[in-house]
């Protein structure tokens, strides 16, 4: 049963003319899936319904084809062709009695329109605002733009009605919305009515509540989404004037949907952010205003909800990422089973898969995004009573392997040849910022330790030999990978070995090995290894220079919001940044650098030197069991191919699903393409 002090989270609140049957507010998120896949897209959220959301919300939906922002894969309600599809996402979410909103997006200065190649309209004539810096500009809308604009405005909150659902959330907020771009003098900078003070800058949006007030106000409630600081001081929106525009704006919405100005410092990892990072600037904010108040804050623990809001700080809990990490936390926390939630870690490796137009992954949940198509419910698997298997490896794809085959109803026993369960976690969660990664771990131990069918054997290091003797009718194998002193050239071509005097791999490190400073490290893994190696030895009181092939530290940083937070870190941590240089010898007193466009060559002085690159799977445990015959033996995880944690723990999840389902493994479902349609010219009559 449910702890009584949470009992405050599943009161019921209004929102206007709705009523919300909990605390708990899926704010707005992006999934990859778009347009392009509205099945999955509709069940993703339906899923979330049934573990117990009292708010659902879309993505941003782009409201009109003058304003996309092609790569990105995102829900569109052009034209009332685009109503089944959205419709359809609408009745999924409220299938457990949860409201379905939807989120009105007009991107403006970050609408380049690729695919429509219309001229972007924004506040004030200006660069497009993109993640890969496209050389296009917006035209400054005159008035008639700005009533066109309030039209289409009008025009997609009627088809959000004809769709069914229940709130419209006008998106204006992290630097993509078009009331955002009006209320900031960074990028309003007009001379009209709609320019100057903040009355002016704020006239455009209470325009448009006006009107959908109109249109649909009286059954539909209406949220803002605002910036709760765009972190540019007077120059842009602050919190100090956001608090004077909800004062002067107080009822203007049914609610305030608050977030940070920036996407980055909005869904900033775990590794520079803590939970709730956001309170000091909501803090206050609900006392000039008779309306809720949503915040977020990747909030995974129910007692920093119940504190939110008995504080009078926040009326919802907003969560986005915690809600991929775990579609039924709502419920969980109401059946009194919070060891039973996975906590989401904050790698934003979910924020990755929007950025590359890809279906969100995610580290605690492989079935994230798969709802639809694969068939694969977080909670729910197919059983299996009979067979027995044996896993080899206890880190994070051999506990997940184990975990599911256990779920199934196998007989399972998970050998771990360590003292400890949890592989390269054990080491890498005690990397500086990355603590909250062995939540990987800690779940997966947690709820195996609870199931009769688990047999846990650390300290089991098993051979050939010792698995054939076991019996057992299955064997996965997830013994991981390693990392190797491999070097790459110009346009990561692989260079061959390094292996001279105090030359140290990721592994050495983690072991102890004995350094000496000044130290290098040369990453061209790109990803959080080597910038928290560098930063780790940089806090141990050594010099560190960090090395990159790449344009910047930490480059596939930028897809996870980690890129600038990692800068700033070496800047802090007084760790030299050397970026477009490859390493080309190193003799323990001299590291040889290359210029990775020119061949420019370099030298600095280096004691010793880290490579953090490439790494080396496979296993000859594998390769013996299957050279003797026909047993069933599987690789998985970063032994069968090295990648990020997510990536292992996908694998084995998969795996341990499809593993003796013969005919029931189920492959990927999509949608059939949608029918070529016509989409009426831009202009004032377009609508």
């Amino acid at each position: 049963m449910r702890d009584p002090r949470y009992d405050i989270l599943f009161e019921p609140v209004a929102i206007g003319p709705v009523v919300a049957k909990n605390r708990f507010y899926q704010v707005p998120h992006c999934n990859g899936g778009g347009y392009r896949d509205p099945s999955a897209a509709a069940e993703m959220r339906g899923v979330k319904a049934e573990g117990g959301w009292g708010v659902i919300f879309t993505e941003q939906t782009e409201m009109h084809h003058s304003s996309e922002i092609t790569p990105f894969i995102e829900l569109r309600l052009w034209e009332d062709a685009d109503i089944p599809a959205i419709a359809r996402m609408a009745e999924r979410m409220k299938t457990h009695g949860a409201l379905a909103g939807i989120q009105l997006a007009y991107s403006g200065i970050n609408g380049p329109n690729l695919y429509t190649k219309e001229v972007p309209l924004a506040p004030t004539a200006l660069p497009i605002r993109t993640f890969t810096n496209d050389p296009v500009q917006a035209r400054a809308m005159d008035k008639a733009d700005i009533r066109d604009l309030r039209r289409w405005f009008v025009n997609a909150a009627k088809r959000s009605q004809s769709a069914g659902f229940d709130l419209i959330c006008l998106y204006g907020a992290h630097g993509f919305g078009i009331f955002q771009h009006f209320l900031s003098r960074a990028t309003n900078q007009r001379s009209d009515e709609y320019g100057g003070s903040l009355e002016n800058r704020s006239r455009f949006v209470r325009e448009v509540v006006a009107d959908l007030r109109h249109a649909v106000g009286d059954r539909m409630a209406l949220t803002l989404r605002v910036s709760l600081d765009e972190t540019i001081g007077s120059l842009g929106f602050s919190n100090a004037e956001l608090r004077d525009f909800i004062a002067m704006n107080a009822d203007l919405p049914d609610l305030w949907d608050l977030a940070h100005g920036t996407w980055e410092d909005c869904s900033g990892p775990s590794r520079f952010k803590e939970e709730a990072a956001q309170e000091a600037l909501v803090r206050g904010l609900r006392d000039l205003t008779t309306k809720p108040v949503v915040g977020v804050g990747r909030f995974t623990s129910p007692d920093v909800m119940v504190r939110m809001v008995r504080s009078g700080t926040l009326d919802f809990i907003g969560c986005a990422r915690p809600s991929i990490a775990d579609p039924f936390l709502p419920r969980k926390i109401e059946e009194g089973r919070i060891e039973d939630i996975r906590e989401c870690i904050g790698c934003n490796i979910c924020i990755s898969s929007w950025h590359d137009g890809v279906w969100v992954r995610c580290t605690q949940n492989p079935t994230a995004g798969e709802e639809w198509r694969r068939g694969w419910h977080p909670e729910i698997l197919r059983r299996d009573d009979e067979d027995s298997a044996l896993v080899v490896g206890g880190g994070p794809a051999g506990l997940e392997a184990a975990l599911t085959l256990a779920r199934r109803g196998f007989q399972v026993t998970l050998a771990e040849r360590a003292r400890d369960f949890g592989g390269r976690l054990l080491w890498e969660s005690r990397l500086p910022g990355l603590r909250q990664w062995f939540r990987v771990i800690d779940y997966r131990l947690g709820q195996l330790r609870k199931m009769a069918n688990v047999s846990l054997h650390a300290e089991s290091p098993m051979t050939a030999s010792d698995i054939r003797d076991f019996g057992a009718e299955h064997t996965v194998i997830a013994t991981g990978a390693r990392w190797t002193t491999a070097l790459c050239g110009a346009n990561e071509i692989p260079a061959g070995r390094l292996d001279g005097p105090r030359t140290f791999t990721p592994d050495e490190i983690a072991a102890g090995a004995e350094v000496e400073g000044p130290v290098a490290v040369f990453d061209f893994d790109n990803y959080y290894m080597g910038s928290a190696i560098a930063e780790a030895l940089a806090l141990g009181g050594y010099d560190v220079t960090y090395v990159t092939s790449a344009g910047g530290a930490q480059a596939w940083g930028i897809m996870t919001n980690e890129q600038p937070l990692v800068h700033q870190a070496f800047a802090r941590a007084g760790i030299a940044c050397r970026t477009m240089e490859i390493v080309t010898g190193f003799d323990g007193k001299t590291l040889e650098l290359a210029q990775i466009f020119s061949g420019e060559r370099r030298q600095i002085a280096a004691r010793s030197l880290v490579i953090v690159g490439q790494r080396a799977g496979g296993s000859t445990l594998y390769d013996e069991l299957v050279a003797d015959g026909p047993a069933s033996v599987v690789l998985t995880g970063d032994a069968r191919a090295p990648g990020a944690i997510a990536h292992a723990v996908y694998q084995a999840h998969r795996t341990a699903r499809e593993l003796a389902a013969g005919s029931d493994a189920l492959r990927v479902r999509r949608d059939a393409p949608f029918a070529m349609r016509d989409i009426e010219p831009f202009g004032r009559a377009a609508e």
